[in-house]
């Protein structure tokens, strides 16, 4: 039997976040929680500017390098060299921890806590549908040299 959420994979995983966010912010004005105001506006701000910015600094890193050295970024297509040096000495998914920073940046700076039920839902997606689709391609691709970079880093943090 196919997998019926295989179909999401065709959808950059950048707009996965993108989507799954606006889903949230809508539904943070039809019904609204009320829970958010408990929090100064002043710390939701600086939360949300540091995450934000963070987030950004850490999933744009690995896209120069990826084109730099000509391999791909789109999940599910063979990577032509592994990449182990800038984030990637930290997580082997700095751009899918990056824009889970910035989702949580956002979420701060607007104030919303509607996204936040939905980005669990986006980890999960990313957790075990992508990843799973992306390490098996590099494991083809590099074998013992994927599994040694495997051993020595870990996969979210």
């Amino acid at each position: 039997m196919k997998n019926p959420v295989r179909w999401l994979l065709r959808v950059p995983v950048p707009w996965v976040f993108v989507l799954a966010y606006l889903v949230g912010a809508a539904l943070e004005r039809r019904v609204r929680l009320g829970l958010g105001l408990s929090v100064p506006r002043a710390a939701s701000l600086t939360v949300g500017v540091v995450l934000l910015a963070a987030g950004a600094v850490i999933a744009g890193w690995g896209l120069p390098i990826f084109h730099r050295v000509g391999t791909t970024t789109v999940p599910g297509q063979s990577s032509d060299r592994l990449v182990t040096w800038g984030p990637y000495r930290f997580t082997r998914n700095p751009m899918y921890v990056g824009l889970t920073l910035a989702y949580l940046g956002e979420a701060a700076l607007l104030r919303q806590l509607w996204p936040l039920p939905l980005l669990v839902l986006v980890l999960a997606y990313v957790q075990w549908m992508v990843i799973p689709l992306e390490e098996s391609r590099l494991r083809e691709a590099f074998g013992e040299d994927y599994t040694a970079y495997c051993g020595q880093v870990r996969r979210w943090l």
